[in-house]
C-alpha cells in the first residue's frame, strides 16, 4: 500500500479512504497503479470490492458517487476455468479517476490471484505498455479503442477477452 500511496494524490487517499468508511469495506487496488506504466492524472485507478451482497453495495457506491444503479454493467471475467460475475463501475470527478469492479466474497481468493498476475507482469511489458500509453495519452496517434487491443494482446498473448458484458 505504501507504494500506491505514493502515486495517489492527497484527494484522492481522502476520496478511498472515505469511499471505505462509506461501504464498510477494504478497497484493493491493482493494475498500473502497481507498475511504471501508471501516468498519474491519466491512467484510470482499477480497485476492487469484495462483498456477500453485490446489491447493497452497488446502493452505498450509488449513493457515495452520486450516480445511478444503471451506470453499473454486469459482466462475466473469466479466472482460470471459472466465469466470475461481477459489477463493473467507472466513476471520473476532477482528481478522481477509478474503475471499480465489485465482487462477491467467495471469488475473492481467484481474483485477487489473478490481480498479483497483472500486477507483477514482466519489467518489458511494462516498458511495451508505457510505450503505448505515452503514444496514446501525450501524442494522440493512437485510440483508446487501439489501445485497449494492444493492451489486451500485451497482457493475454494469444487469449481472447476474459470480460463478457451483460446488458443490464
Amino acid at each position: 500500500m505504501e507504494q500506491i500511496n505514493e502515486k495517489l494524490t492527497d484527494k484522492q487517499k481522502q476520496f478511498f479512504n472515505n469511499l471505505s468508511i462509506h461501504i464498510g469495506k477494504p478497497i484493493y487496488f491493482y493494475g498500473s497503479i502497481y507498475r511504471l506504466d501508471y501516468f498519474p492524472g491519466k491512467s484510470d485507478i482499477d480497485v476492487v470490492i469484495f462483498t456477500d451482497n453485490e446489491t447493497s453495495t452497488i446502493q452505498l457506491l450509488c449513493n457515495f458517487l452520486n450516480m445511478n444503479r444503471n451506470k453499473f454493467i454486469k459482466f462475466f471475467y473469466k479466472l482460470e476455468s471459472t466465469l466470475v460475475p461481477g459489477y463493473k463501475i467507472k466513476y471520473k470527478n476532477h482528481d478522481i479517476d477509478v474503475e471499480i469492479a465489485i465482487y462477491n466474497n467467495k471469488h475473492k481468493t481467484l481474483k485477487l490471484n489473478d490481480d498479483k498476475r497483472t500486477t507483477s507482469i514482466p519489467i518489458y511489458y511494462c516498458i511495451i505498455l508505457a510505450i503505448v500509453k505515452f503514444l496514446m495519452y501525450n501524442l494522440g496517434i493512437i485510440s483508446h479503442k487501439t489501445y485497449m487491443k494492444l493492451k489486451n494482446f500485451i497482457m493475454n498473448p494469444g487469449a481472447k477477452d476474459r470480460y463478457i458484458v451483460v446488458d443490464n
